[in-house]
């Protein structure tokens, strides 16, 4: 009878070692349940915002831009490293066509040092003695993210990145302020977070992901959602091919007095007399 009572306990675990004996916050597989999806969107709302309080951030500076674009100096080598191999083997033609898709990454990786000054410029400018103004935000990835990251880092400033979880795993770039990178799981959560505090935007040539947060935050300005702020696109010959809005114009599908809503220069310093011309030098109160 005794063995038989054993073998009966040992099939049924103790209540407090039960699943539904765990703490509602400290059960992790119960919090990731389908039910409990707007309580995770509460708590990515909250959890940013709750940091980038004790940090006394004020007013970002929103900065876009594709996360393929390489460092000059690693756009260099690898142009080196391919020209080296094609003197090898000149009648390869996956070689030839590495060499040209790689030496279009060097060009483009002009943009990264934009970037770079940019962020380097409105950091220094605007985060002295503590002051938590026109921050640089990013979303925390590689390519011009980095960049952007990196220029406030060298002024000795911080920056924030808002990364999010991908199937291919993206990491936050070394860059970021530790205090000030966050992690999320939904994409509408974390484009609220980067105009929660935008004064401006500026966006260098990406693809889908930086198109899209573009036109979110210009359908925003269009439809009074929230205050204009500077939109500023850099790199002319990109844009102008990427987008032609006077196509669109031409077409009647976007009122010309909508074109206002961003500028298109080709240099960083540009972007940064557009915004100091927008808020007369100083950010607004």
């Amino acid at each position: 009878m005794s063995k038989q009572r054993r073998t009966s306990t040992a099939k049924h675990p103790r209540p407090a070692e039960s699943t539904a004996y765990r703490l509602a916050s400290e059960d992790l597989e119960f919090l990731a349940k389908d039910d409990l999806r707007p309580l995770r969107l509460q708590l990515e709302l909250l959890k940013p915002e709750w940091y980038l309080r004790q940090e006394e951030v004020r007013s970002t500076i929103v900065v876009f831009g594709s996360a393929r674009i390489l460092p000059p100096e690693v756009a260099g080598r690898r142009v080196a490293e391919l020209e080296a191999a094609v003197r090898e083997k000149p009648d390869n033609p996956q070689l030839q066509s590495e060499l040209g898709r790689a030496r279009k990454r060097q060009a483009y990786s002009r943009y990264y040092e934009e970037a770079r000054q940019f962020s380097g410029f409105v950091s220094r400018r605007f985060q002295e003695e503590g002051r938590r103004d026109f921050v640089v935000v990013t979303g925390g990835g590689p390519g011009i993210m980095e960049a952007a990251n990196r220029g406030a880092r060298e002024a000795d400033a911080r920056s924030i990145g808002f990364n999010i979880t991908l199937p291919h795993e993206q990491a936050p770039n070394p860059f970021v302020s530790p205090e000030l990178s966050f992690q999320f799981r939904y994409f509408a959560i974390r484009k609220m977070h980067f105009l929660l505090r935008a004064k401006a935007l500026v966006a260098f040539p990406g693809g889908y992901g930086t198109m899209d947060e573009l036109f979110e935050v210009l359908t925003l300005i269009q439809t009074g959602k929230i205050a204009p702020i500077p939109v500023v696109l850099i790199g002319r010959d990109f844009w102008a091919r990427a987008i032609d809005f006077d196509f669109l114009v031409e077409e009647g599908v976007v009122h010309p007095g909508d074109i206002a809503l961003c500028q298109i220069v080709d240099h960083a310093d540009e972007a940064i007399e557009i915004i100091h011309d927008f808020y007369g030098g100083r950010p607004p109160e």
